[in-house]
């Protein structure tokens, strides 16, 4: 399994015994030294901050979604359960905003 950027996973996050929806905003690195990515979680909560993205109604989701920056987190790859779609090259260039606002870069 090796996870691209931009692509929609189900993780386990180990929240309810349930699996999540999140975009992977790891840079692709074949050499990595872990087995991990970096993820931003997708929640139908809009509290429209400049934390969250709105994301394009996407065929895969059953509701309407934002991708929730101050979630970001690292995840083992063997805890990603299955590839469910591609974001938008426009979305994803939004959430890398959104990061380096999160993150003061």
């Amino acid at each position: 399994m090796n996870p691209k950027t931009g692509e929609i996973w189900l993780a386990d996050l180990g929240l309810a015994a349930k699996t999540r929806p999140v975009v992977i905003v790891s840079r692709d690195d074949p050499s990595s030294p872990r087995a991990l990515v970096l993820y931003v979680p997708l929640t139908t909560q809009n509290r429209r901050s400049p934390y969250e993205v709105e994301l394009p109604t996407l065929p895969f989701l059953r509701e309407t979604s934002v991708a929730n920056v101050q979630g970001t987190g690292a995840i083992a790859v063997v805890r990603l359960e299955k590839k469910i779609g591609l974001l938008p090259k426009e979305s994803l260039a939004k959430i890398k905003v959104a990061l380096r606002y999160a993150f003061d870069l």
